[in-house]
């Protein structure tokens, strides 16, 4: 089934049909849903509040300013720069800055849409069986949504059911027992979800892979040392891979259609549908609206977000996620065939210089970005995200699934922990080598060694910003700019690879927190690019309670290092 759907319009049909037969003429007021005006045990009522659960899910990391936006703009990879004589900037510009506070737009959904997830959950919990597997699909995404807040925020709630009395506070729970309390449900609701892969349904190899990633960055959320959670890491993509009921699709962008239901290499997917759940809006963020022609999409693109100019410099030229990922270069006008179909005539992302400005009526998206904000950024400033598949008319992204776990992600998992682990360290390239393999058209180019892996970075790490204006003056007198390159990462050819293979895929600001430099800080705060500086402090690895939430709950506490 492509999409799960979660109408609640049946809900209040349902209830208008069962109260309108009644002979009590008492009003009854259908805008408010109670224990007492629904039977929460029927279980069609109980099946609606599941649809809720999952939608929130979607809601969450394709609401405007969530998941996604929350883990791309604030890394070196994606940014959306204040866009002269169109807009933009504002809120984004202190994400890239890594400036945000506890009003920072991109922190409310996250927090909102997780815990209405976690009531919908635990609504269904209070009535489910305590065993079976709609139970567990429940405790699935109630850890799932979590697993998120931990990651996010650290110190959050934890509720577990809706049956409070009356003025209850939630109380705050520190970053550990959040930790528990995820492992402990998933390591339960294992059994009880089964091995059968159904799209947009949570398997053992869902939690396998949250399991897997709380681990992974264990030493992160609790400030931890050691490897003993690394190799815990490795069990459960280990399970995962001997299982063998995933494999690596055969191209790179089979993981990134609007359908992805038929790919062997998802394991838990986000699946949405163009009318029913329509969310993912990337082909209005980032296009020019001339450059949506080249994919034969009609709507009218906003012009936002572009590459960071650093992270294109480091792809190898070989490497054709390069072209799959990010549109660059001249844009042509998309071709239409015999039998209806649209070929997109998106240029080759090409070294750019201002020379090379076309200009009479060409459309020419330049690597090349002036700055965040000082002047910002002309119009076809910057590389522009294509990686998810771009439809044509007027459907652009807005129906496509997220794969939200796949299977490389598991493999570069195993490679991680064994390079951490410092044992099988030709097994951990053979396995990157494996998943790069799909990109390169010489086995050669995709081969990666035990060394370049644990060498240092290829990414040129510093502050890059032109201040002067005029989108042709690209001055050299008023170029800000540091070398910092990235020679100290520890672990830096993984960390290269780990970008290149997920950018944009709600990946890059986790592993950027979880590499260090040889200095002991980690990446995120202590590197540059482009218009972000580095730092020592640490709190922004995670984010400050919203505000919202501050003053709904006096109960709160404030996360350190935010006012």
């Amino acid at each position: 089934m492509k999409i799960l759907k979660n109408i609640f319009i049946g809900l209040f049909a349902g209830l208008l049909l069962t109260f309108g037969a009644c002979t009590d003429l008492t009003e009854t007021p259908y805008d408010i849903l109670t224990d007492e005006t629904i039977d929460v045990n029927d279980p069609e009522i109980v099946g609606y509040m599941m649809g809720e659960a999952y939608a929130q899910i979607r809601f969450l990391y394709w609401g405007w300013n969530g998941y996604f936006d929350l883990n791309e703009e604030c890394c070196d990879t994606y940014m959306t720069p204040k866009r002269i004589g169109i807009g933009w900037g504002d809120l984004y510009i202190p994400m890239h800055k890594h400036k945000w506070n506890y009003s920072q737009g991109h922190i409310d959904p996250l927090w909102n849409y997780a815990y209405v997830g976690i009531g919908y959950t635990n609504k269904c919990l209070d009535v489910l069986p305590e065993t079976g597997n709609e139970q567990a699909q429940m405790r699935f995404l109630r850890a799932l949504n979590y697993y998120i807040l931990l990651d996010a925020f650290r110190n959050v709630p934890l509720e577990t059911t809706q049956k409070t009395e009356a003025g209850y506070l939630p109380q705050q729970k520190t970053a550990k027992e959040i930790f528990d309390f995820c492992v402990d449900e998933l390591n339960a609701i294992k059994d009880d979800l089964g091995t059968e892969y159904k799209h947009g349904y949570p398997n053992r190899y869902a939690a396998n892979m949250v399991l897997a990633k709380l681990y992974l960055n264990h030493n992160v959320y609790l400030n931890g040392t050691g490897n003993d959670y690394f190799e815990k890491a490795l069990i459960e993509v280990n399970e995962i891979i001997d299982a063998g009921k995933f494999s690596l699709a055969a191209n790179y962008l089979d993981n990134f259609q609007d359908d992805i239901s038929s790919s062997p290499e998802v394991i838990f997917a986000l699946p949405l549908d163009v009318l029913n759940a329509s969310h993912n809006y990337l082909v209005n963020k980032c296009l020019v609206g001339a450059g949506a022609a080249a994919y034969g999409y009609t709507g009218s693109p906003w012009n936002g977000s572009c590459a960071v100019p650093q992270f294109i410099d480091s792809y190898d030229v070989n490497d054709k996620r390069l072209a799959y990922t990010w549109a660059g270069g001249v844009q042509r006008y998309a071709v239409e065939n015999a039998d209806g179909t649209i070929t997109p005539q998106a240029g080759d992302p090409i070294p750019f210089t201002a020379d090379d400005w076309a200009g009479q009526g060409v459309l020419n998206y330049s690597q090349a970005v002036h700055s965040i904000d000082n002047p910002g950024a002309y119009q076809q400033e910057g590389f522009r995200f294509v990686k998810s598949q771009i439809n044509p008319d007027n459907k652009g992204t807005y129906g496509n699934d997220v794969a939200f776990f796949r299977y490389a992600d598991a493999l570069f998992i195993k490679a991680e922990c064994l390079l951490r682990l410092e044992r099988d360290e030709q097994v951990a390239a053979d396995l990157i080598t494996e998943v790069r393999k799909r990109s390169f058209d010489a086995p050669a180019n995709a081969t990666r060694t035990v060394d370049q892996l644990k060498g240092g970075s290829v990414y040129d790490y510093g502050h890059r910003e032109y201040t002067s204006e005029g989108h042709t003056n690209w001055d050299p007198e008023k170029y800000v700019v540091t070398n910092e390159g990235g020679a100290d990462i520890i672990l830096g050819g993984l960390l290269d690879d780990l970008a290149w293979e997920f950018v944009g895929e709600h990946h890059r600001r986790q592993d950027l927190i979880r590499f260090k430099m040889t200095d002991g800080r980690n990446v995120f705060n202590g590197k540059s690019w482009f218009c972000k500086d580095a730092t020592n402090e640490t709190h922004w690895n995670y984010f400050p309670i919203p505000k919202a939430a501050m003053d709904a709950n006096i109960s709160l506490v404030q996360n350190e290092g935010y006012k």
